[in-house]
């Protein structure tokens, strides 16, 4: 048996443990919460409106083992506080009760274990001490070459750096410590994209125990080709996901104030807002924010966008873009960007520099001025997700993890 253990049942985890299982492997699937089951934890949380994005794949529903109350507990906590310490001590106290709780698991039939960065510390301990193959899944950047990076915006920026900010900072070379601890107790490493692989392996670990495997996306949907605006009204932008630092948002507003498209062109946000009140102030009419919104919601707004916005600072993958190219919509990304494999510059997005609002601002003007060209990429972008489905991501992983099973 193989047991893929994921803190909070993501779609992306739960990917892994249906490749396995379609290989041919007895799979046990080791979580949280999700709202599938029949205990009072998984009622409370249908009853509290997160339920969706923790939903089992029905071929997992009978494959899953929980660890419900701690991760109940945070996300009970999430909704009453917005203390961003606090939500951060309970967040690691809920997942150093999984890893105790999945570290019990390594026993047998369990002949090999795939975890996630800084989830599975003692579960890769125990697993090593009664033989018990291990492979560590990489979703992130090397831990140091993020806060790093992070540190220079806040340099350049000062009011990015708030108290919160600084808390995490003092944690910066324990919590790395603990992320290069998993890599040495991996047999097997797996990076979602070469971007990751590299900043891993820049930091001095044995990158001969890497496999890059690039992640999948949904099936193309065919109503994505007549998407968009058609060149008709302003251009429609859109952003998917938590507006924030390292996600770039701070120098998309400012290429957007230096452009001051007007009612030339609008920006449809779609995610939690994480910048401080200061550069959220006074933001032009044409900026709109909607807010976090339920998955399929956004995969129609892709259909109806002509470009993804997502001018990462640092990213290991960035599912949003095969998942807007799924919908058939161009993307515009950095060169920091996992995802960025994906892209061809000007045949099925555009690619800039991270952390320019110059660059950003002449390729915004670009997609303004070239709404024919930016149309007829849509064609690229579906034929792209087609070759990048979550099939193909299993065929990859398969292969990647056959000689080590």
């Amino acid at each position: 048996m193989i047991a893929v253990a994921h803190l909070s049942a993501a779609h992306f985890a739960q990917e892994v443990a249906i490749a396995l299982g379609e290989g041919g492997e007895e799979v046990r699937f080791l979580t949280t919460l999700t709202p599938d089951g029949g205990d009072l934890a998984a009622a409370v949380l249908r009853l509290s409106g997160d339920s969706n994005r923790r939903r089992l794949d029905p071929l997992l529903k009978n494959k899953t083992l929980t660890y419900p109350w701690r991760e109940l507990v945070r996300l009970i906590d999430g909704k009453l506080s917005r203390d961003e310490i606090r939500r951060d001590r309970i967040f690691h106290w809920a997942l150093d009760g999984f890893d105790a709780w999945a570290a019990k698991q390594m026993k047998p039939p369990v002949r090999m274990v795939y975890g996630y960065e800084t989830q599975c510390l003692k579960t890769f301990t125990a697993a090593r001490e009664r033989g018990i193959r291990t492979v560590l899944d990489l979703p992130s950047p090397e831990h140091d070459y993020v806060e790093n990076l992070l540190s220079a915006e806040y340099r350049k920026f000062p009011e990015l750096l708030t108290p919160a900010k600084k808390y995490f900072r003092s944690l910066q070379r324990e919590r790395t410590a603990r992320r290069h601890r998993e890599f040495e107790l991996a047999d097997m490493v797996v990076a979602n994209s070469s971007f990751t692989a590299k900043t891993w392996e820049a930091s001095g670990l044995d990158g001969s125990k890497i496999r890059v495997v690039t992640l999948g996306g949904p099936p193309p949907e065919p109503r994505g080709l007549d998407g968009g605006t058609k060149g008709n009204g302003p251009l429609r932008l859109v952003w998917a996901g938590t507006f924030s630092v390292r996600k770039g948002a701070h120098y998309l507003l400012e290429a957007w104030r230096g452009w001051s498209p007007g009612k030339a062109a609008v920006l449809d946000v779609f995610g939690s807002v994480a910048l401080p009140d200061s550069l959220m102030k006074d933001l032009p009419e044409n900026v709109v924010l909607h807010g976090p919104v339920a998955r399929q919601r956004v995969l129609d707004e892709f259909v109806r966008g002509d470009l993804l916005v997502f001018p990462t600072l640092c990213d290991g993958f960035g599912l949003v873009v095969p998942e807007a190219m799924s919908r058939g919509l161009p993307v515009l990304t950095t060169n920091q960007a996992g995802a960025s494999d994906l892209v061809e510059n000007r045949v099925n997005g555009l690619i800039v520099e991270a952390g320019s609002a110059e660059r950003l601002v002449e390729a915004l003007q670009w997609a303004a001025s070239n709404r024919e060209a930016l149309g007829a990429m849509r064609v690229a972008a579906l034929e792209t997700a087609e070759r990048n489905q979550w099939k193909d991501y299993g065929v990859r992983l398969r292969a990647a993890l056959g000689r080590l099973a």
